[in-house]
């Protein structure tokens, strides 16, 4: 028994000792090799060498011939990236060209390729020198010292297209104009919010619907207008509508209860303000969940003298048959359905199959869930309300205009052409030099105008995909027989998984590359997942079936563990152009007032998927104060992304400049997506009074708490908010919202399940095991705790435990007497009524480790893990405690709520029945 004890102790003690000093641990890194002298060599994997023609041991390609070249390196050894020419000047100088990795500078090749390491597509390295200049300012005269000057002691430059990225700027060629005659006029809309039933994926469910319609009406003006909107609220519950991206008075921003009250059941609303700008925007509900149900709609504002080009607006959206509420509340109370659903669970047999145990393992080392690139399963994706929406008007010749605007609540869209390239000339309603690319990604809420050709008089397809790629919508354009676009291939998750233990520590920090700046989506992280840039990925079994005998095992390294194993890293089509901030270019100076004090604000995103909490700072709305900022100050924003999902940042009633190299034309947009890892810099003048919200618009992270309020210092009074504190009590209460989840097991040895109410920071919970008789035991324990940290791993916790068990012809332990606990103390567990107080910690491979004492004096402690995904239905649960207590059962999920399953309990014995899941 004491041998038991202390092989349970001894476990307990590595878990937590490796959560805390093993933070450098690393289970996939190892250095490639190089060797001096070589003849024949990967182009995929660079670190493999051999004296002979042949095949690549790690991926099966052929070698080719390695030419020999000299590289000059800088004083610290160490490569460098040099990033946007806004802050980093560079003196110029030829040097002899190879090919790196942007995640791995110690990678390096002769030819173009994938990096052994990571999968990410090998970019153009220039080696030269650099001096760095003592400080520079950019052309607004901002100093810009402040930002990243670590990357002014770079020596590497990363060539600004980025190997394949760059886009081609491009003429459209001669498109006339239409002068709009009618002087300024007051336009007023009438918009009736009532309920309506839809049927958008075979079920008939709840939606609202606007003038009868979904999408929302599209409202169209003229620059010099006046918009008359008058809202009648025909629904049992409060609403409201942001005209996203506007320039407006900021009592009309529409967002409850800070800048108007939510416009009451059955009332009207007035939203009156000038329109003094121009371009693609959107309008949606700024209420609850809304949005996701129907409230979105374009918002067009023509200039006065507008293109004279056929020109068709579409908003993108999906549509789940769930509530939305529901959705919500599942992604709080950590369910992988959704998972499930997308076939994105990530097992363990899935992982043994594919040759990534590894990479799972390491992953749950870290404490990491399995990823994925969104967060909810939809059962349609429309466009203008239509999953195939069809434009046949269109001949052979003629170019269109697209309006687009991305009225989704959580999903990105990939935008491709079967007829051709894509043109963009406007972002966020703003104009950009066209540059002509393959494919572009729309962030939640952003808008892109872009220009299309019709080849031939048949019908083309303009393919939207979410970025799960688990469905599509189309969009045809042109009449006659259907050109398919290609569509889009399922994520290789693994290999994203692979990626994201390289980046994150054992302390859930993301790490940033040294020599190294990410901005601007200049650098995906998810390319590795993308079959069409890094191939298919094949199993463990398929690889090495076609992978060619090693002609000389003597003269050729073998695979390191740290190779992408599994994978085809080939690309299928290597060089598909894709749209990054990088490539836009404002086509008028974009500068801020040179002479403006200047207000530098730094956030970090961050987030933590386990418990589906989303902060900045690690601070949500409401524990934040609001931000101060003077009217005619220019406000520099530093934003970092040390979460793993990417994040639309948008920010109301202003435009900023997005500083992505282009000087003086930066491009102007008023959301912008940071991917993982990401430090972006944007800036705006501060001109117009009012609280503006500044927040992430996936709707679910936004709900949750991702955003602050700048607010302008001595400003006038709303009156539209006529009892701030109310206000303010109210838009508090969103990400304060406590969410029910639970889970409830009725199986032929009773029943037991767990109940809990869970917050941003506290939860209220209570568990129960009860036997089919006293000697089965009753047991009962309810806690109330706050979670600590910013991956809150940390839950202290108070509450009160109830045991009553009988001896008798109970289950024999298989640890022997009960009588005393593995501490040596006399054990109450038979008859425990008492109050407790303890600490639970989640350790590596995702256990908890929960020590407490209670009133009597007696201490437990416990180690437990759930639902281990054994196949991507299949569950594991296990647990143990000093009182001799062990339960270890299989959940196989069956629906969202409902999962047939079986557990051996000390006390209950063997059982089998079903799971309910809330």
């Amino acid at each position: 028994m004491k041998k038991i004890s202390l092989i349970v102790f001894g476990m307990a003690l590595y878990l937590f000792s490796s959560a805390q000093d093993m933070k450098g641990m690393d289970m996939g890194k190892k250095e490639s090799k190089e060797q001096p002298v070589v003849t024949y060599t990967c182009p995929m994997h660079p670190e493999i060498h051999a004296v002979k023609p042949g095949n690549c041991p790690k991926c099966g390609m052929k070698l080719v011939k390695e030419k020999p070249k000299a590289v000059a390196k800088p004083e610290n050894g160490k490569p460098a990236m040099q990033m946007p020419k806004d802050t980093i000047p560079v003196a110029k100088s030829q040097q002899s060209i190879s090919y790196t990795c942007p995640m791995h500078p110690e990678i390096h090749a002769a030819k173009p390729g994938n990096c052994p390491k990571c999968g990410m597509k090998l970019v153009v390295e220039k080696l030269k020198s650099s001096t760095p200049s003592s400080g520079s300012e950019d052309p607004k005269g901002m100093q810009m010292d402040k930002i990243d000057t670590a990357a002014k002691k770079q020596d590497m430059k990363m060539d600004h297209d980025m190997g394949n990225m760059e886009g081609k700027k491009v003429s459209l060629g001669p498109i006339k104009t239409i002068p709009n005659n009618i002087p300024p006029r007051t336009v007023r809309y009438d918009l009736y919010i009532a309920d309506t039933l839809v049927n958008f994926s075979g079920k008939t469910k709840r939606a609202i619907a606007v003038n009868g319609q979904i999408p929302m009406p599209t409202l169209t003006f003229t620059e010099g207008d006046t918009a008359e909107i008058y809202v009648h609220n025909e629904l049992n519950e409060e609403t409201s509508l942001h005209w996203h991206g506007l320039f407006l008075p900021n009592q009309y921003d529409g967002v409850p209860n800070l800048t108007q009250m939510p416009i009451k059941p059955h009332t009207t609303h007035l939203y009156k303000f000038p329109i003094i700008q121009s371009g693609t925007h959107w309008y949606h509900s700024h209420t609850g969940l809304q949005e996701q149900i129907g409230m979105y709609g374009m918002f067009i504002m023509n200039k006065r003298h507008e293109w004279n080009i056929p020109t068709i607006p579409l908003i993108l959206s999906e549509w789940i048959d769930m509530n939305p509420k529901e959705v919500h509340r599942s992604l709080h109370a950590a369910t992988d359905w959704f998972a499930v659903q997308k076939g994105s669970t990530q097992s363990y047999t899935e992982a043994i199959k594919q040759g990534h145990l590894k990479t799972k393992l390491t992953n749950e080392w870290k404490r990491m869930n399995a990823m994925d690139l969104t967060d909810v399963y939809y059962d349609q994706f429309l466009v203008n309300g239509k999953n195939q929406l069809e434009q046949p008007q269109f001949k052979a010749g003629d170019k269109v205009r697209l309006r687009i605007a991305n009225g989704g609540a959580s999903d990105y869209f990939w935008l491709s052409y079967a007829g051709g390239k894509i043109i963009v000339v406007a972002s966020d309603g703003n104009d950009v030099e066209p540059v002509e690319v393959d494919r572009l990604i729309v962030a939640v809420s952003e808008t892109y105008d872009v220009v299309v050709t019709i080849p031939e008089n048949k019908s083309y397809e303009f393919l939207v995909t979410p970025e799960d790629r688990t469905k599509f919508a189309s969009v045809w354009l042109g009449a006659g027989e259907k050109v398919a676009a290609t569509k889009m291939k399922r994520p290789k998750y693994f290999a994203g998984m692979k990626m994201m233990n390289d980046m994150m520590d054992m302390k859930g920090n993301l790490i940033e590359m040294e020599g190294m700046v990410m901005q601007n989506q200049i650098m995906d992280m998810n390319t590795v997942m993308y079959p069409e840039i890094t191939g298919e990925e094949k199993s463990k079994k398929e690889m090495k079936m076609n992978a060619a005998p090693v002609q000389d095992s003597h003269s050729m390294q073998k695979p390191n563990n740290n190779s992408m194993q599994g994978m085809n890293m080939e690309a299928e089509t290597p060089d598909i152009v894709t749209l990054n901030y990088n490539m836009l270019k404002s086509p008028t100076k974009t500068s801020l007032p040179k002479d403006a004090p200047i207000k530098e604000l730094r956030f970090d995103l961050t987030g933590n998927m386990n418990r589906y909490v989303w902060s900045l700072d690690n601070k949500v709305v409401s524990e934040s104060d609001k931000i101060l900022i003077k009217k005619g100050e220019n406000i520099r924003i530093i934003l970092y992304n040390n979460s793993m999902m990417r994040h639309p940042m948008h920010l109301h009633g202003h435009d900023f400049r997005l500083l992505n190299g282009q000087g003086e034309y930066a491009p102007m947009k008023n959301i912008i997506d940071i991917m993982p890892m990401e430090k972006d810099t944007l800036e705006f003048n501060a001109n117009v009074y009012g609280d503006w919200f500044f927040h992430c618009h996936i709707l679910y992270h936004m709900m949750s708490g991702m955003g602050r309020v700048f607010t302008y210092e001595n400003q006038p009074a709303n009156p539209e908010i006529p009892n701030p504190k109310l206000a303010k009590r109210k838009l508090f209460s969103d990400d304060r919202e406590f969410h029910p989840m639970g889970r409830i097991g009725i199986e032929s040895n009773g029943t037991d399940g767990e109940f809990m109410f869970a917050q941003t920071r506290w939860k209220a919970s209570t568990l129960w095991h009860l036997g089919l008789s006293d000697m089965h035991g009753y047991e009962s324990e309810t806690m109330i705790g706050r979670y600590l940290g910013r991956m809150q791993w940390w839950f202290p916790y108070v509450g009160f435990d109830y045991h009553y068990k009988v001896e008798g012809d109970g289950p024999k332990n298989i640890f022997g007497n009960e009588d005393r606990n593995w501490f040596g103390q006399a054990s109450n567990k038979n008859n425990r009524k008492t109050v407790v107080a303890g600490v639970a910690y989640t350790l590596p491979m995702l256990f908890v480790a929960d020590g407490r004492i209670d009133g009597d004096g007696k201490f437990r402690f416990q180690l437990s893990r759930e639902d281990v995904p054994v196949t991507s239905r299949l569950r594991f649960n296990i647990m143990i405690n000093t009182d001799k207590e062990y339960m270890a059962g299989f959940r196989y999920i069956t629906t969202k709520y409902i999962s047939l399953s079986t557990h051996y309990d000390s006390d209950m014995g063997l059982g089998a029945g079903i799971t309910i899941t809330y």
